[in-house]
């Protein structure tokens, strides 16, 4: 358990080192890109069409931001959900994490194109592909924290007359927020980089101007639209790091006393 504890976090973090990387090196190379292919011209067409077309590009983003939300919303319930079955019922666990891996090798577009013939076109098929995309992280780091707790620490709650139930939200669970809180960062990154294929199945965001600019040829759309994409990704992983940071401060107990609020009584 301890290996596939340390094994769980170092994917983890590599993971959302990939995605952070990714983000920033779509951003380079939108960059580099905006150098060689315009250069200022280029650039300054940017910045002209959102400042003419403001009202559309916030609409995008609104959209964008509601169609992540929901399917972070239902990655989060179900995920942690499943996490916490089979990390209490571990002969689930193998079905359960083979299952959501072999979903996870699928290619989001082609996970997109496989619920077309089901579910249509739209922003219902996306925030299902997004859900199911999503799952992975949340369910993988929710079991690896709930599987990986001292057995000194379980044992005392036991002794202490502790419930099952008991013992697995005032102890399990507390102890185990800074893994399960990684992978809500990973999770919550993935989804809002994702999200931007969706335009492709007729779904809303900011996918449908890197989409527009595609198909009309107009580079400073899909520029645009990658660039705000990038931007809310790197945000909201930046956001998460710091609340992830105190919640691993909190549970190891590197606060200041005056400040240390134990989870668990």
């Amino acid at each position: 358990m301890f290996l596939l504890y340390i094994g769980t976090g170092f994917v983890a973090r590599v993971i959302r080192f990939t995605i952070v990387s990714n983000s920033v090196k779509i951003t380079i190379s939108i960059s580099l890109s905006i150098s060689l292919f315009g250069g200022e011209t280029l650039l300054q067409e940017i910045i002209q069409v959102y400042f003419a077309r403001q009202d559309y590009f916030h609409e995008l983003l609104l959209e964008h931001l509601q169609l992540s939300a929901i399917s972070i919303l239902l990655a989060l319930i179900i995920g942690l959900a499943l996490g916490i079955l089979i990390a209490e019922q571990d002969k689930f666990s193998i079905p359960v994490l083979g299952t959501i891996n072999f979903i996870y090798t699928i290619p989001s577009i082609a996970l997109f194109g496989i619920l077309l013939p089901v579910t249509g076109l739209g922003n219902t098929t996306a925030i299902i592909a997004l859900t199911v995309y999503a799952l992975l992280p949340m369910v993988r780091n929710t079991y690896a924290g709930l599987t990986n707790i001292d057995p000194v620490i379980l044992e005392a709650g036991l002794g202490m007359g502790s419930t099952r139930w008991q013992l697995l939200w005032k102890v399990k669970l507390p102890l185990a927020l800074p893994v399960i809180m990684a992978g809500i960062r990973n999770m919550v990154v993935m989804v809002i980089a994702t999200c931007g294929i969706a335009s492709f199945i007729g779904a809303g965001g900011l996918g449908v101007a890197i989409f527009r600019g595609i198909t009309t040829y107009q580079l400073a759309l899909t520029y645009l639209g990658s660039l705000m994409i990038a931007a809310v990704a790197l945000l909201c992983d930046i956001l998460l790091g710091i609340v992830e940071k105190r919640i691993t401060m909190r549970v190891t107990g590197n606060v200041p006393d005056r400040k240390r609020k134990p989870y668990y009584k």
